[in-house]
């Protein structure tokens, strides 16, 4: 059998570059037939992320620089160098960096599907980012289920 493969040098890729972190598409879904979808994620110093879960998808974050304090499933795990983490579906989550600074990951969202997440919105305004039902619609639509803000860390 042959297939196209692809490479991507580093800083290269479909690229979104948000206030709180700036993430590139390594292997995007239809790289992948459907699979899965790779993610280089850079992490500001300002990064969090609320706790949520998906029903359908499972994720796999490998911590490539600085650290990343995670919650999964009730419990806070301090993520660095070399730490992966598997959040399998139906397993709640979220996420902030450590101490202030910034951190690396790569994420295997599985099946594919978070980069058409980020795909449509990067091209929302910022009033739909306001607009409450354009937002659940659009979680719906990715397998995310948001369950309220990051929880409280017990160095907090």
């Amino acid at each position: 059998m042959t297939g196209v493969f692809s490479h991507l040098p580093p800083g290269e890729g479909i690229n979104y570059d948000w206030e709180n972190d700036h993430t590139f598409v390594k292997v995007s879904g239809g790289d992948s037939g459907g699979a899965y979808t790779l993610m280089e994620d850079n992490l500001k110093a300002s990064f969090a992320l609320g706790l949520h879960r998906h029903d359908h998808h499972a994720e796999t974050f490998y911590f490539l620089e600085g650290a990343v304090d995670f919650f999964v499933a009730g419990e806070w795990i301090r993520a660095t160098h070399g730490t992966t983490i598997h959040v399998p579906p139906g397993v709640p989550h979220a996420c902030r960096t450590a101490g202030g600074k910034p951190a690396k990951m790569l994420m295997i969202y599985q099946p594919a599907g978070f980069d058409g997440f980020l795909a449509e919105m990067g091209q929302m305004s910022a009033a739909d980012f306001e607009d409450a039902a354009k937002m659940a619609a659009l979680n719906e639509k990715y397998d995310i289920v948001p369950l309220g803000p990051v929880p409280a860390h017990p160095d907090d």
